[in-house]
């Protein structure tokens, strides 16, 4: 009779429309607070193309490779057959769309890169997909002012004194950067745009953005209507529900856009090129990275540049050339509405950090270990950070790893929200004989990052966190207890309650809503009306009416690449909350399984749970295909040095 009346139910969804899809969230998070997540990504999904304009064997120069890329038409694939590719020199897309660049798989097709290509005139990358005039934030193609059209959710804006370019050069399709002045220096008690150092940030912004501009979102031009003004219609909607005309909004844009490039079913490997990043994508939209494995990159694996809807998925990222603080699996700048799902980080320093005007992104279903990093041997690095100013409206949805941190670096964010991922607040790795034993709490958010949403989270490690949560209870306090052992740590204004000129936030813990997480010091789940921020008087939330929870706060139905995930068909979905029972992660109260990828780690590629096992072989397909493979051990256990 149940799977009856789910049939029904999802009828009555698909056909009649009724259901709320992509804003799962609603009774739970107020409005103002959270948007539809549901179309982040490759509009309309991963392109499976089949006619091929070339097939590529490793006799091919490097030249042939690139001339292939650049003649292939749209709608097809440039194949690269098995075996190992030595290239001096980069792999590049320069202005032509519509095409995918697929190996035989990650296993059997590798490329191996020795010298970069200089593309986008930043230290270059191995591979890159840009459009032709390379256009960044520092130096637009085309500029206007915006002069209305600044409500959140808004589809239409209005366009008007161009300053540099030609309204001719905005497509239909084509990408639109909108920006605004920051907040002055004087904190406003409420949503406040700030990176100046020593006011509100250790280092300042990143200097990516326009000057001055660190609030961004980058949209998809609907329609061009009007003789000057324009109008211009956008999707997604404003996120934000601060644009105002007092803060001098503008926009840019490129005068071309690359669009539905996709890299597939090939193995990376940067250990001995210079280049800066590993793939970069720049002024692109609706393209994709999928099942690939990417091994020792320079700075970076993924780097994004005024790019919007893509996707990465189903991937394997390894180790990085230096484990610095600029060591990142993705490193996104001016990026809107991607889709980062399912992916293995193994030994990355920082996996999947969010940077300057990086809105609209779900992180999904990733899963990361050891997060390398020899700068300070016993600092613990998150799994998923946020690092700069303007980040906001990005959702983090039952990814698994050492934790999660907002710094205040390089400036402010707000209204992130995070749902069923699994903290462990403990990296158990050993980094040359040193365990870590600093940063070493489930979630910390530090100084001026407000309005952020955690709910039906399951986080720390039993027997290691001993403090529920330490807070600034002043602008200059710290905790007597808890600094590093506490499940939250919130509000302080350095790392660790380190010296730092910038003042307390006691408005991160008083503006941030918690409901159904799951800690390990208090060994249940907390759905506590005082931890939801009902009394203030902006942007606040109601205390939800009820503890149920939906799978998803961006599925509305179990993804069909859930089956059979990586050893286990019995995983349920949702994996990961305080409704899930009998999970085999020991010690969190049975409320968590491996998610996908983690089983994929761990029991398809024999990666071990402190991640030393060294790079490993990779190809989604033995993960998440049609057969399953061996079901992975029970009652698994998290080890606390």
């Amino acid at each position: 009779m149940k799977r009856k009346q789910s049939l029904i139910f999802v009828f009555i969804c698909v056909y009649l429309s009724t259901c709320l899809y992509g804003q799962n969230w609603s009774g739970i998070i107020d409005p103002t607070r959270a948007i539809d997540w549901s179309t982040k990504g490759v509009s309309g999904g991963v392109v499976n193309r089949s006619a091929v304009c070339a097939s590529l064997t490793p006799s091919n120069t490097l030249a042939q490779i690139n001339s292939a890329i650049a003649s292939c038409p749209s709608g097809q694939v440039v194949s690269l057959a098995a075996g190992t590719y030595n290239l001096a020199g980069g792999i590049v897309d320069k202005g032509v769309s519509g095409i995918t660049i697929r190996g035989a798989g990650p296993d059997q097709t590798f490329l191996v890169f020795s010298a970069p290509n200089g593309c986008i005139g930043l230290g270059g990358a191995d591979i890159c997909v840009e459009n032709s005039t390379q256009q960044g934030p520092a130096n637009p193609d085309n500029i206007a002012a915006w002069t209305a059209g600044y409500s959140q959710g808004t589809t239409s804006i209005t366009l008007n004194n161009i300053a540099k370019g030609s309204i001719s050069n905005l497509q239909v399709g084509g990408i639109l950067v909108l920006d605004q002045l920051d907040d002055s220096n004087a904190d406003n008690g409420q949503l406040w745009m700030c990176s100046t150092i020593g006011v509100c940030s250790q280092q300042g912004n990143s200097n990516i953005e326009r000057s001055g501009r660190g609030q961004g979102q980058t949209v998809v031009v609907t329609s061009i209507t009007g003789s000057g003004p324009w109008n211009v219609g956008i999707t997604p909607g404003l996120n934000m529900p601060n644009w105002r005309s007092g803060q001098s909004p503008g926009a840019y844009w490129a005068s071309s856009v690359v669009s539905g490039v996709g890299i597939e079913n090939l193995s990376v490997d940067n250990t001995n090129s210079s280049a800066t990043g590993g793939i970069l994508f720049n002024n692109t939209m609706d393209s994709w990275v999928k099942n690939i494995r990417s091994m020792n990159s320079n700075r970076n694996h993924i780097w994004g540049y005024d790019t919007c809807r893509l996707t990465i998925r189903d991937s394997y990222f390894y180790g990085t050339q230096n484990a610095q603080s600029q060591s990142y699996g993705l490193e996104t700048d001016v990026t809107s509405d991607w889709l980062v799902e399912n992916n293995v980080f193994q030994h990355v320093t920082a996996p999947a950090p969010a940077g300057e005007q990086v809105s609209g992104v779900v992180y999904g279903y990733n899963y990361a270990v050891d997060d390398y990093y020899v700068v300070d041997l016993a600092w613990q690095m998150a799994g998923s950070f946020n690092h700069s100013e303007a980040i906001n409206y990005n959702l983090m949805e039952s990814n698994d790893g050492p934790g999660f941190t907002a710094d205040d670096i390089h400036g402010t964010s707000h209204f992130q929200t995070t749902f069923r991922n699994h903290w462990t607040g403990r990296d158990t790795a050993i980094t040359k004989g040193v365990p870590k034993t600093q940063q070493t709490d489930g979630v910390i958010i530090y100084a001026n990052n407000r309005y952020y949403n955690f709910i039906g989270n399951v986080l720390g490690t039993s027997g290691f966190h001993t403090t529920y949560e330490c807070y600034a209870a002043s602008s200059t306090g710290s905790c007597s207890s808890g600094t590093d052992l506490s499940i939250y740590m919130l509000g302080f204004s350095g790392n660790n309650q380190q010296s730092s000129p910038i003042p307390n936030d006691q408005l991160v813990r008083n503006t941030m809503m918690r409901w159904g997480n799951y800690d390990t010091v208090n060994a249940s789940s907390r759905f506590v009306g005082a931890e939801v921020p009902s009394g203030i008087s902006t942007y606040g939330n109601a205390v939800p009416t009820s503890q149920n929870l939906p799978a998803s706060f961006y599925y509305n139905v179990q993804p069909s690449w859930w089956s059979f995930p990586s050893g286990n068909a019995n995983t349920p979905w949702p994996a990961i909350g305080p409704d899930v029972t009998g999970g085999n992660i020991a010690n969190l109260g049975g409320h968590a399984y491996l998610i996908p990828a983690a089983n994929c780690y761990l029991n398809v590629m024999g990666g071990k749970t402190d991640g030393s096992s060294g790079v490993l072989s990779f190809n989604a397909n033995n993960c998440y295909g049609n057969t399953p493979p061996p079901a992975p051990p029970t009652n698994l256990t998290t080890v606390v040095h």
